[in-house]
């Protein structure tokens, strides 16, 4: 089956789907797609109308969220409750249309083509009035995604808007040739990109960008609201859009859409095309940020699947489930499902005060999953679901890496000679697991960094890409202005660090991942798992100017990263909100103390993993638990707006 027959077919669906529910009053605030379908079959609302709700909503709540008094580039203080988010950073409206809106040329969809009169680049207004018309004289959805208004993170091609992942750099044209590929699939099942997410500058950590300024959490607008990601989770918290897609190497889906109360799915690597994204590596997986699962579902099912132009797409061929994944996104009880609860991340004793009630917010939510019939297997308090089996296979699987990190089983010379037979100790390890080193644990396995990746990767791009003037990664060092700011990393700082690479190395990357792939697959099927549960991350998100949590024993403050980077999918749901946290400061000795309580009700997100390639399970979970448990709210700031239905 082609695909172009697939959206057709799926299009249908849609229809038939939408016409056989009866209509009720249309509500844009926390809509979702079903929701607009409806309202669209029901000549409730017409595409043209609602892409106009959603554009008087980035009005109203889209603007500077931090007071700047020396312009975007220099220093911020933040703003308590100020209601806005400045969550996207490009607008896709020709000038006329920008102009009546009266958003600023910062928002234009191109800084290098002011005239934008290019007649093969309709708007969102314009891509919306064409939907109407085929609509009207069809009387079907054009596609499966008809009426889902999209915001797109910066990090990614968008042909008819600029892509520069976050930065104010002098690109000839700062459009680039094509879509991403997974961008022109959703257009072509009637999706509409109406905007590009702010990011974190070049998808790393901190809530700021060179060109789009800081973004803010919509719960807490001094708070950050999650990694590089965040301007993707917090225009669809804010209900600015229908969905957005995230990207994420660390925690970057996952985080952001804990923070904002959202549905965030990192799927497989292999399952999502990387073509089109600034800087793409090794352990980059792109996804959605929904408000729930089943739309989540939804946009997974249209940008899922092999790309030519992205050889690890290669393995998801013949991998995809038989049917569709928003099939496995309507499930109501777990009954035979098992699911192991990963421990090892919410040791309290081992972390701090800082960390505790969201452990126990995921604690009452692995209740929740028992009531629903899954079969928990929790080793209990302070146990460890996994440490008998990494102390069995770790040694063995990760050799050399293992001989490493532990220097005092191992011992080298100056010279780094080995002063031992290596081989024998890994053979008393294999023969006596319990003489494993009492530091080995899941908390305590690290993904490798792959040297030369972000060098190499970025003038791949680049050179793909063809600009006349940005052509290497050294011309986004000499041709671009960063903000300059001590709360915030140094851009350009990265950026030279990463250009002074002069090899590409990635076996060390790919030797562990499939080590710890099969040590991860191994302890899961030992006990018969069919998913894991665990926190996402158990600190709440720092004010923007403030330290952030230390880390300790493995626990960074961004969540937990490791078995998403082997390439398992994982996918964050709702599952509550704090009452109080403990915040850090600056002491007078240069360090840092802790403070609080501080009351505040943020977002929490418990986090379900499944095997490579099985997010069906993972919709499966994640749509039960949702169902049985509600605990979505939109921030309480950012409620509808004069006239919104």
């Amino acid at each position: 089956m082609n695909a172009r027959f697939l959206v057709a077919l799926l299009a249908v669906s849609a229809t038939v789907r939408a016409q056989q529910q009866s209509p009720a009053k249309f509500h844009l605030q926390e809509a979702s797609i079903a929701d607009i379908q409806r309202a669209l079959v029901a000549k409730k609302i017409t595409t043209v109308g609602l892409v106009e709700l959603y554009l008087k909503r980035i009005k109203t709540y889209n603007n500077a969220c931090v007071s700047e008094p020396m312009g975007i580039l220099g220093p911020i203080t933040t703003i308590p409750h100020a209601r806005q988010v400045n969550a996207l950073s490009t607008l896709n409206l020709r000038p006329p249309a920008r102009k009546t809106w009266a958003f600023d040329e910062r928002k234009a969809r191109s800084m290098t083509n002011m005239d934008d009169n290019n007649s093969n680049m309709p708007d969102a207004l314009e891509v919306a009035a064409a939907q109407d018309r085929q609509f009207k004289q069809t009387g079907k959805l054009v596609g499966p995604l008809h009426g889902v208004v999209m915001a797109i993170k910066d990090q990614y091609d968008t042909f008819d808007m600029r892509t520069t992942s976050g930065a104010d750099v002098q690109y000839a044209n700062d459009r680039p040739p094509e879509d991403a590929t997974f961008v022109r699939r959703l257009r072509d099942a009637g999706a509409i990109i109406l905007a590009k997410a702010n990011l974190a500058e070049y998808a790393t950590d901190g809530a700021r960008s060179s060109f789009g300024g800081t973004f803010c959490n919509p719960y807490d607008t001094e708070r950050e609201p999650g990694m590089s990601s965040a301007g993707s989770a917090a225009s669809v918290a804010a209900n600015l859009v229908t969905c957005a897609i995230g990207e994420e190497t660390v925690v970057s889906i996952r985080w952001p859409a804990s923070v904002n109360s959202l549905v965030g799915l990192a799927p497989t690597e292999e399952l999502v095309s990387r073509k089109g994204m600034m800087g793409a590596g090794l352990s980059m997986r792109t996804g959605p940020i929904c408000r729930n699962v089943q739309d989540a579902a939804k946009i997974l099912d249209v940008i899922a699947g092999y790309d030519p132009k992205d050889e690890l797409t290669a393995f998801s061929i013949g991998r995809k489930p038989a049917q569709a994944y928003v099939n496995s996104a309507a499930a109501k009880r777990l009954d035979g499902v098992r699911i192991g609860v990963i421990r090892e991340y919410m040791a309290k004793k081992l972390f701090s005060k800082a960390d505790e009630e969201s452990i126990d917010i995921v604690d009452r939510a692995i209740d929740d999953l028992r009531k629903l019939g899954a079969s928990i297997v929790d080793p209990g308090p302070e146990g460890a679901l996994f440490q008998g089996c990494i102390a069995r296979y770790a040694p063995e699987l990760l050799n050399s890496a293992f001989t490493r990190q532990y220097r005092d089983l191992f011992p080298v010379d100056a010279a780094g000679l080995p002063q031992s037979d290596q081989l024998a100790t890994l053979l008393n390890l294999h023969a006596d697991p319990a003489r494993a080193p009492q530091t080995l644990s899941l908390r305590s396995l690290n993904t490798p960094a792959v040297g030369g990746e972000g060098k190499y990767m970025m003038n791949r791009y680049l050179e793909e890409r063809g600009d006349a003037n940005i052509k290497t990664s050294a011309d986004l060092i000499s041709k671009a202005r960063f903000y300059e700011d001590p709360n915030f990393p140094d851009r350009k700082q990265a950026r030279q660090a990463a250009e002074r690479a002069t090899v590409l190395d990635t076996s060390a990357r790919l030797q562990t991942r499939f080590a710890f792939q099969n040590l991860l697959l191994q302890c899961m099927q030992e006990q018969r798992l069919d998913a894991l549960v665990s926190p996402m991350s158990t600190v709440p998100p720092r004010k923007l100017t403030a330290p952030r949590e230390p880390n300790a024993n493995g626990r960074a403050p961004i969540g937990w990263s490791f078995i998403g980077q082997q390439g398992f999918p994982a996918i964050t749901v709702p599952a509550g909100f704090t009452t109080e946290i403990w915040d850090r400061v600056r002491d007078a000795n240069g360090g840092t103390r802790m403070v609080g309580p501080v009351k505040a009700n943020l977002p929490v997100g418990v986090d379900f993993i499944a095997r490579p390639f099985d997010e069906a399970m993972l919709f499966r979970i994640a749509s039960a638990f949702e169902a049985a448990t509600r605990h979505r709210r939109p921030p309480p700031d950012f409620g509808p707006v004069p006239g919104e239905p």
